[in-house]
């Protein structure tokens, strides 16, 4: 294999970009996103860039082979997520308040799948764990940062849940699409990085990887016409992006979801048993606010998941329509479990 003097550089060409690598002593340097976004130090670091010019045994050498061999994206089922240094500096959404004026900003659907950071080589999750995709699902993404959602389809949160958290390399990801709509390192406002991110995944060619639609908004009139048509056809709700926004990192009030329900999360700590037709099987889940209020969730379930409910101590996210006066939800119905948030 070549090697990189110390002073050098020399330019590889990517999936969608031409790269600079670079030697400085002990420091290896790439100019792609997953090298400059790694949360290592510097001369740890590593990229597939580096391991195909230099070698991925000179790189287990050089970082150590769990160093060189964590960015690769593992193909068995069940293989487990790995933990990042950080978690990815995301840009999260305030609810919209109907006080607020929607005309011109953009619109787009709000998707029910896992919210997924491509750094440029492997998918990270809002805690900071890599969600392990399958190589060739993988391979035609772009050395670029992305911010989209790993999504099958609408009603199919808890089918997406089951496929990315399993870590399958077989045909269980040919259901998933990533359905972008940000690029959080591109340059300018979000019109610009939406057709940054546009470019580049149509010159990287990835067959299950898109741009998500954003349509400007007229008012208030054409918001909740929206929103009825999405939610009718099984949408979950919408999403509205200020125009000309920069991407920030924390939740911001340039971006805004609008949902006829709410939604939250909640700690199983029970599992009450069923009657009737459900003898012998989940009645409902005892779950636990953050605040410690407790109450049971009894529909929205699968026959399925009524016999392998969530396991005591999981995450699942819930619908409601309003709060009661002692702050417990009214109306709850069960999403599906979550792999990509935490409690306080």
């Amino acid at each position: 294999m070549p090697e990189l003097a110390d002073g050098a550089s020399v330019q590889v060409q990517g999936s969608s970009s031409a790269y600079t690598l670079s030697r400085t002593g002990d420091v290896y340097m790439c100019s792609c996103p997953a090298w400059k976004n790694q949360g290592v130090v510097i001369d740890r670091r590593t990229c597939k860039h580096l391991r195909g010019y230099l070698g991925d045994a000179a790189e287990a050498a050089r970082v150590g082979a769990a160093a060189a061999a964590a960015p690769r994206p593992a193909t068995g089922r069940g293989a487990p997520a790995v933990k990042k240094a950080t978690a990815p500096p995301l840009l999260l959404a305030h609810k919209w308040e109907v006080d607020h004026d929607p005309t011109g900003w953009w619109m787009s659907e709000k998707l029910d799948g896992v919210r997924a950071y491509w750094d440029g080589e492997t998918f990270v999750s809002r805690l900071g764990n890599s969600f392990v995709a399958p190589a060739w699902f993988t391979a035609d993404l772009p050395a670029d940062t992305l911010d989209g959602e790993l999504w099958v389809d609408r009603k199919k949160f808890g089918q997406t849940i089951s496929i990315v958290r399993s870590g399958a390399g077989g045909e269980d990801w040919r259901a998933v699409r990533y359905v972008v709509f940000d690029a959080p390192n591109a340059r300018g406002g979000f019109e610009d990085r939406l057709a940054h991110a546009r470019a580049v995944l149509d010159r990287a060619g990835a067959p299950h990887a898109s741009a998500l639609a954003h349509v400007r908004c007229d008012g208030v009139d054409h918001l909740r016409a929206e929103l009825a048509r999405v939610e009718a056809l099984g949408g979950e709700g919408l999403m509205l992006r200020e125009p000309g926004s920069t991407y920030v990192v924390g939740r911001s009030a340039s971006l805004r979801k609008v949902k006829t329900f709410h939604d939250a999360e909640a700690r199983v700590v029970g599992h009450a048993p069923g009657t009737g037709k459900h003898k012998g099987r989940l009645g409902a889940l005892v779950v636990e606010l953050p605040s410690g209020r407790r109450f049971n969730v009894g529909t929205g379930f699968s026959d399925a998941e009524r016999g392998a409910p969530p396991a005591i101590g999981a995450i699942i996210t819930f619908r409601y329509q309003e709060l009661s006066d002692d702050g417990v939800p009214r109306f709850p119905s069960y999403v599906g479990e979550r792999i990509d948030v935490e409690l306080g």
